[in-house]
């Protein structure tokens, strides 16, 4: 909101406010910018002090409904108008800064506490449910703001200084929560306390249609609608909430849509889909590009003596239809779960797998690289859907959303490790009998069962293919024209970085949070913008160092200190014939559906159905 110049009333406008209807409790508390048209100010109740922006003869349209510029049949106490706002039957407005633009229309209560460094505000309990790891939202918070504050609770003195940091900004009128931006719809609304909601002209937020909202930030082009009921929350930039969502305690990552479902104390990075009527997430950390299928259930029961276990999924997560999960359990990335009740803790070590609970022989399954074997198409797809679907305008979270990606390679890299592990004690078990080898992993289930790793070999190598398949992308940028020149071998001082955060959406070397956390207990980092021109740094850092990483993870596979010309030529030919395959399965797998009688059964001919499709 710009700044405004204010003037208070005249005598006469005074007199002509009364005559349309209108009540003050202190005349001289209410103050204007520019000319006062009585006619567009009618039947109001004024209290405390009020600020109003320039109102004209003007109607604002949204959608079908039409309505003037003004202030109409409404009470407002202690609040901002700003510019060519429409305000009608609008029964509270307290401690508000609205901004320009601006639609409110049959609001029942719009109330917000006075900024302060003492008020008490609402804390929000994300990832579990026993407040252990509450944190308090601000307007501006970004989800990586979150996961910094929830996720390191083991350095007390950090969490002392954010708190500190965030109750300095929340004192302050761009921090507190009763802001409004511009170009901001709100309309048939019960309950809004205790919210910022962010909104600009490129960008609006809608909120209508019998909504409660309290104690949160509402970002860019939001839209919250028919229904929903939210608590202690924060919502990234493009969110939708619809159609009766309930949801508190939560964070939830930009691009994200959650409708028909409960969610509480939990953690979403961006990407997240959730919108079925009878899915359930509860005190989780899901790592963004998820997607809950209907009837999951994640925590929906607790194993510990109380309320106080988690799930981590890592990004890529989607447990099937009907998916019922157990605290505590732990995902790598791109999980994929099979339908069923799963009925121990689980902790998948395994990225790009299926998971699958094997009632009928009493044994959990565990295919690794199941989306780079059998599910390329989806796989591939993901590489640019995320980025399609990104409609934000401000882009305050930076994201990564390829797949293939420092995080996964190194999971990759471990799950190699795993997979000869445990095919070595599979052949000292078996011994000669080769043809009746069953590879077996440790530590993954909970319990006395056993769980079966399925096509071990063909995942080992899968993995291997990945590996290069990453590695080479990442260097030759095939956002751009490819550049198949030897890399510097520069990118190969050092060590490899084996640790990275998901930090929100943005991949960030361990060591670089670190090193921010003690910043932040020194008071060198002692703000939150400084703390965002962190991340803001590192993301620029972000491409050089995934290179560096890349060319490490080649050099590892190929056992060298260096790649020479010759053996960049082999890895260019090796990067070729996978990017083939990936083309090959792309369309494969792509075909099946095409195939697949019984989806063809629902239309009377192939062009109905290439009409439809296509």
């Amino acid at each position: 909101m710009s700044s405004k110049t204010y003037r208070s009333l005249t005598s006469s406008e005074i007199a002509q406010l009364q005559q349309m209807g209108n009540y003050a409790e202190d005349w001289s508390a209410i103050e204007v910018s520019g000319t006062v048209n009585a006619n567009l100010i009618r039947n109001n109740t004024f209290l405390g002090k009020v600020s109003i922006g320039v109102i004209e003869p003007l109607t604002i349209h949204d959608g079908d409904l039409p309505l003037p510029e003004g202030i109409y049949n409404s009470v407002i106490c202690n609040s901002t108008i700003g510019d060519h706002c429409a305000i009608h039957n609008l029964h509270m407005l307290s401690g508000y800064a609205i901004g320009n633009h601006c639609l409110l229309f049959n609001v029942n209560e719009m109330t917000a506490s006075a900024p302060s460094l003492d008020v008490d505000y609402s804390w929000l309990s994300p990832m579990n449910e026993n407040e252990g790891r509450k944190i308090l939202p601000f307007n501006g918070m970004t989800i990586a703001d979150a996961y910094l504050w929830a996720k390191y609770r083991d350095h007390p003195s950090m969490v002392t200084k954010l708190e500190q940091m965030t109750r300095r900004f929340l004192s302050t009128s761009e921090g507190c929560y009763g802001n409004v931006g511009d170009c901001c719809v709100i309309k048939n609304t019960l309950t809004i306390h205790n919210v910022a909601i962010r909104s600009d002209a490129k960008t609006p937020t809608r909120i209508e249609d019998c909504i409660v909202l309290s104690d949160g930030v509402v970002g860019y082009g939001c839209k919250c609608e028919y229904g929903c009921i939210v608590k202690s929350f924060v919502l990234g930039e493009n969110v939708h909430l619809e159609f009766g969502v309930r949801l508190n305690d939560t964070v939830v990552g930009d691009n994200s849509t959650i409708a028909r479902c409960e969610v509480g104390n939990s953690l979403i990075f961006p990407a997240h889909e959730q919108h079925h009527n009878n899915s359930f997430l509860i005190a989780s950390l899901v790592m963004g590009q998820s997607n809950m299928a209907a009837g999951c259930t994640v925590g929906s029961n607790h194993n510990g003596r109380t309320a106080d276990n988690e799930i981590v999924a890592g990004r890529g997560f989607w447990p099937g239809l009907c998916t019922s999960l157990k605290h505590s359990s732990s995902f790598a990335s791109y999980c994929l779960l099979a339908k069923g009740s799963y009925p121990a803790e689980l902790s998948i070590t395994l990225p790009f797998a299926l998971v699958n609970n094997n009632t009928s022989k009493n044994r959990l399954e565990v295919m690794p690289a199941y989306w780079w074997m059998y599910n390329m198409y989806a796989l591939n797809r993901n590489i640019t859907k995320f980025a399609k679907r990104d409609k934000r305008d401000k882009k305050a979270q930076h994201i990564v959303f390829t797949p293939f990606a420092p995080d996964t390679a190194e999971e990759i890299v471990n799950a190699r490790m795993l997979l000869k592990y445990w095919t070595e004690q599979a052949y000292l078990k078996f011994g000669k009998d080769k043809d009746h080898v069953e590879v077996l992993a440790y530590g993954m289930e909970k319990g006395k069962r056993p769980v079966v790793v399925l096509k071990a070999a063909q995942g080992y190598k899968a993995y291997e293919e990945m590996l290069i398949y990453y590695a080479m992308l990442t260097l030759l940028d095939s956002n751009a024209q490819e550049d198949r020149t030897l890399p510097n071998p520069t990118l190969g001082d050092g060590e490899r970085v084996r640790e990275w955060v998901n930090l929100g959406g943005q991949l960030v070397p361990q060591q670089s949070v670190d090193e921010l956390i003690r910043q932040i207990e020194t008071g060198e980092v002692d703000s939150w913008e400084a703390v965002h021109e962190c991340f803001n740094k590192w993301w620029n850092d972000y491409e050089l160092q995934s290179k560096a990483h890349a060319y490490h993870i080649l050099c590892d596979l190929c056992q060298c200190r260096s790649i020479d010309a010759a053996l960049w030529q082999n890895l260019l030919q090796r990067y070729d014939t996978i990017k083939a395959y990936v083309a090959d399965q792309v369309r494969i797998t792509r075909q099946k559906d095409a195939d697949n009688l019984f989806r063809q059964m629902t239309y009377r001919n192939d062009a109905e159905m290439k009409a439809v499709l296509e």
